[in-house]
């Protein structure tokens, strides 16, 4: 067991330091000793994934899993794994099962936000680009091809490595300049009814039949109208445009694309009333006429356009609702997917409240010094959401993840609270804490050097920084008797209580998030991790 140990902390140290062959060379050495061992299989895993070979880190993960199927973070991993893999719907599967066994677990939590955003986003493309296929004539037929459908799934016109081994299929470059937009874009109006193909003339002098001559004069003269508009759309002639296709209501009144084109009209003339007007004009007329629900849809569709062109979100999703009832397309769906998350972001904006983000952030901070970090993250995650572009916030909500271990979450905070104020100290000290923390002191040095930068003469970041220089100019047995050599260290590794929760960590990580919950147990584990004795990953 101890020669197990030694490789682990090979391995993990070797994984902090960017060395990831090496860690990976570490923890297959401690898995021969102790094949049973879940814990090891889990750090192989996140070596694996950080040397970006994902089938592998699932292939360790589900072990991790399959050993102890009730530690959460093993769930973890597989979820992390599945994510980089692309398979989303698994990957949330995984988290929501780890949730399962540790509802309150924020790693899990926030990995399985995380994924379910990137399976948005994919879906997203996925159906932006089944658009733009579906609207080119070169690309339409193929898709009822289940083998094309399959290929477009995995393509992305960005990655030329992916692009490479399927270019063997004579319709992938063709596939590529539809969806860059290396084709030209079809108009917003209806085209007439299409034309059944001219017979071929019995003799050369037959002269050709005019177009429409076999129509009720009426109906003609319409269509006429509405090709004389189509000509003035294309060439943004909209007046004459509008005066055709008024012309072919007319003569016809019964048609709705004479209506629906009007609309693209006066779309176009960001004359968005009445667009929405004319659409719901040709609506009535459509509804009277027993018109194609497509065209039904593509009306409804053109009033919500028109409502998110006025910033009236709630009404454009309405309208874009109402379109999918009459037909179903991934572009209508696209857009009403984009109005949702529109609405979100205006309920979100709308609930800041910089007054009460200071009450929470206070009652965070009383919950701090008590150490109830769980409650005091809630408060503090609550600040966020009512005044989210605070910087100190997300350095308390940080401080919290910290005590609580997850540094994983913590060091994101960090991120963001030095993206929202680059010149803020305090947020590039805690941050290098916690990569200290995390056994990582080249990147905990970088942050503690921001620091410098900006107050020279800090004596947290002078520390900071003098201590992850000795780290990282001494070997791992060094640091380990430089740690012994601390009275602190000393004093923490003989009681036994502490040596009984050290033993318990190696077993069964996830116990430590108990262990936590007591202020005096926290500090002394902090104490350990700034050491260099112990990291938790």
């Amino acid at each position: 067991m101890e020669q197990v140990n030694k490789l682990k902390e090979r391995g993990n140290a070797a994984l902090s330091s960017g060395k990831y062959a090496e860690a990976i060379k570490y923890y297959t050495m401690a898995i021969e000793l102790d094949p049973e061992n879940h814990v090891l299989y889990s750090n192989r895993s996140a070596a694996y994934a950080k040397a970006e070979n994902y089938s592998a880190a699932l292939e360790d993960a589900n072990k991790t899993v399959s050993l102890n199927p009730k530690w959460s973070k093993g769930y973890s991993r597989k979820g992390s794994a599945l994510a980089y893999l692309g398979k989303h719907e698994e990957s949330i599967a995984a988290y929501e099962k780890g949730l399962e066994f540790e509802p309150d677990n924020q790693q899990l939590a926030s990995g399985l936000e995380e994924v379910k955003k990137q399976a948005e986003e994919a879906r997203i493309r996925l159906e932006k680009m089944f658009i733009k296929l579906r609207a080119s004539p070169k690309t339409r037929d193929w898709l009822d091809d289940p083998e094309y459908v399959d290929m477009i799934k995995n393509i992305n016109p960005y990655d030329y490595r992916m692009l490479d081994s399927k270019m063997e299929d004579s319709r992938v470059l063709t596939t590529l300049s539809v969806l860059l937009g290396l084709e030209e874009t079809p108009m917003d109006v209806d085209p007439t009814t299409p034309e059944a193909p001219a017979p071929k003339p019995k003799a050369a002098e037959e002269p050709n039949k005019p177009k429409y001559e076999d129509l009720p004069e009426n109906r003609r003269q319409a269509l006429q109208e509405k090709d004389l508009g189509n000509d003035c759309y294309k060439k943004k002639d909209f007046d004459n445009a509008l005066k055709h296709y008024s012309k072919a209501i007319e003569f016809d009144s019964t048609d709705i694309t004479f209506y629906t084109n009007m609309a693209a009209v006066y779309f176009e003339q960001k004359e968005y009333e009445k667009c929405i007007k004319e659409c719901e004009k040709a609506i009535e007329i459509g509804r009277e006429n027993r018109a194609d629900f497509k065209l039904i849809a593509k009306a409804f569709t053109r009033i919500g356009n028109a409502y998110k062109k006025m910033e009236q979100w709630k009404l454009a999703k309405t309208y874009f609702e109402k379109s999918m009832s009459e037909h179903r397309t991934p572009e209508i769906k696209t857009l009403l997917s984009e109005v949702e998350k529109k609405i979100v972001e205006e309920e979100r904006k709308a609930y800041v409240d910089p007054v009460k983000a200071e009450q929470e952030k206070e009652l965070g901070n009383e919950f701090f010094k008590k150490g109830d970090y769980s409650t005091a993250m809630k408060h503090y995650t609550e600040a966020i959401k009512r005044n989210p572009d605070d910087p100190k916030l997300y350095s308390n909500r940080a401080a919290c993840y910290t005590k609580l271990a997850a540094f994983d979450l913590g060091l994101r905070d960090c991120d963001t609270c030095c993206k929202l104020d680059p010149r803020f100290i305090k947020g590039w000290i805690r941050k290098g804490k916690i990569l200290q923390g995390m056994q990582q002191p080249a990147k905990a040095q970088m942050a503690y050097q921001k620091a410098l930068e900006l107050d020279p003469s800090n004596a947290e970041a002078l520390e900071g920084y003098r201590a992850c220089s000795t780290q990282l100019n001494s070997n791992p047995e060094e640091v380990r008797k430089r740690a012994m050599a601390d009275p602190e260290v000393q004093t923490i590794l003989r009681d036994p209580a502490m040596r009984c929760i050290l033993e318990q960590m190696q077993q069964d990580p996830q116990a430590l998030q108990d262990h936590l919950k007591n202020p005096e147990i926290a500090a002394k584990i902090q104490k350990l991790l700034e050491s260099g004795l112990i990291a938790i990953h």
